[in-house]
């Protein structure tokens, strides 16, 4: 709780996301690198699909950070919306756009990897949908925000939004256990053993971990922009614009 008292305000979080943006960035371009090269150059062909499985370092992370980055908006929206913490509100509403993009991209990559395997770029299987579904929230999410010009108004109404959409997020991982669908159950699982072999199992870590930084990286980033933006008739950020020009 002091951690929250310490760094919930804009001006301390400013300050704090400007100190870890570097090394957030450069734990992203390691993992990457790192990932990129295990997953496409050391990871084995699989025995049925042969290399087109290799998408699947790009798809399932940004699947799962698509799942991640939801639940995230919506935990920043409600504490924006119940404390009315200034910090929260403006916290979900920069996750939107990148929750957004890592849905799109797990959309693209899941259709690209599905020509091969399924004959089609797209069906109606139940995660599929349930993912579209998902995109379509954070669009909601973002014109909602953006069609009120009061910041606070904004974040309150699309906080009910997205609180409300949470429910779309265990249909998405439970789809494919609840429904026939051609999607394929998780390989991996917390409370079994893992159905993929090592030499897969660890790329896609590797670049799970990647996207989860990259994640924290550009939320600094954008946080810090949207700060002094809401900010910049505080006496800190002349202060601060003085002081750099």
């Amino acid at each position: 709780m002091k951690l929250i008292h310490k760094y919930g305000a804009p001006k301390r979080f400013y300050e704090l996301a400007g100190t870890l943006t570097p090394w957030f960035a450069a734990l992203t371009t390691l993992l990457f690198v790192s990932g990129l090269y295990l997953g496409l150059y050391w990871a084995p062909p699989d025995y049925q699909q042969g290399n087109a499985y290799r998408i699947m370092f790009v798809h399932v992370p940004n699947a799962w950070m698509s799942m991640m980055a939801y639940v995230v908006m919506a935990v920043f929206a409600a504490a924006g919306y119940i404390w009315n913490i200034r910090l929260a509100d403006i916290l979900a509403k920069v996750t939107a756009p990148l929750g957004a993009s890592f849905t799109l991209t797990a959309l693209v990559t899941g259709s690209l990897w599905g020509k091969p395997m399924w004959g089609t770029y797209w069906v109606w299987d139940a995660r599929l949908t349930s993912e579209l579904v998902l995109f379509f929230l954070y669009v909601g999410y973002m014109a909602l925000q953006a069609s009120i010009d009061d910041p606070r108004r904004a974040a309150h109404a699309s906080a009910i939004l997205a609180i409300v959409g949470v429910v779309n997020v265990p249909i998405i991982h439970y789809s494919v256990y609840w429904w026939h669908t051609l999607h394929q159950p998780a390989s991996l699982s917390l409370t079994g053993q893992p159905k993929i072999y090592i030499t897969m199992l660890i790329p896609l870590i590797i670049m799970s971990l990647g996207f989860m930084f990259f994640y924290l990286t550009m939320l600094c980033v954008r946080a810090r922009s949207e700060i002094l933006w809401r900010e910049r008739r505080a006496d800190w950020v002349r202060k601060l614009i003085e002081s750099r020009s």
